[in-house]
């Protein structure tokens, strides 16, 4: 099945992109990174005997790969023509998605594409009760039931009297 999986991907990389790279996952599958388009294409064997997953992501920043956006099971016995139309698909929907976070309601321009996205510092997370650091007024009366409990033990020995 790996052999044709690599042959399969092979023909499916030079139909795909002009420039890519073809290799084998340590699962068995076959991965097809276009660098310049920063995009992946992974072929493993699915459930069924003649039967491929076909699952598409981003590679990120620094060449890492994000986990798939979308994928699909196709036969293998499929035409090449066939797994192209559905990884062009699968790499439509990771455009989309990859996309759609940014142009939220926002008007965009021709550099846009270009300026790298703004980050927000993660809020700080609020502790229970959302009160933050301030003692509870439950905690107040526990603090003075102990003072108390301490003040007459001091007494009744007799360190208070």
């Amino acid at each position: 099945m790996s052999a044709q999986l690599r042959e399969a991907a092979s023909e499916l990389a030079g139909v795909l992109w002009r420039e890519h790279t073809v290799y084998r996952e340590r699962s068995g599958g076959v991965v097809i990174r276009g660098e310049h388009v920063r995009r992946w294409i992974s072929l493993a064997p699915a459930g069924g005997r003649d039967e491929i997953l076909l699952r598409a992501g981003r590679i990120l920043d620094g060449g890492t790969t994000a986990p798939a956006r979308s994928e699909a099971v196709m036969p293998l016995s499929a035409g090449t023509a066939e797994l192209a139309a559905a990884c062009r698909r699968l790499l439509a929907e990771t455009a989309a998605d990859a996309v759609a976070p940014a142009g939220r309601g926002r008007k965009t321009d021709a550099g846009a594409a270009r300026r790298p996205a703004k980050t927000r510092r993660p809020k700080k997370a609020r502790r229970s009760g959302g009160r933050g650091r301030h003692t509870g007024i439950g905690s107040w009366i526990v603090l003075l039931c102990v003072g108390g409990v301490i003040a007459y033990h001091l007494w009744s020995i007799g360190v208070l009297r």
